[in-house]
């Protein structure tokens, strides 16, 4: 058996994160309107590299 070594940890936490202590954004999407704003980004850039192209970069 291990020896008591007199270290506590305070008997509120002891190093456990409680659920109601966790932040809560504001903010809340589904993952689709996630990936649906991504592919959303995707394509704007393609029509911008298309009509607006740039010097060779």
């Amino acid at each position: 058996m291990a020896q008591q070594q007199g270290i506590s940890m305070p008997s509120s936490f002891g190093g456990l994160m409680r659920y109601n202590e966790e932040y809560e954004s504001p903010f809340k999407f589904s993952p689709e309107s996630i990936i649906l704003f991504v592919i959303v980004i995707v394509v704007f850039v393609s029509v911008l590299k298309i009509f607006w192209p740039l010097a060779a970069v």
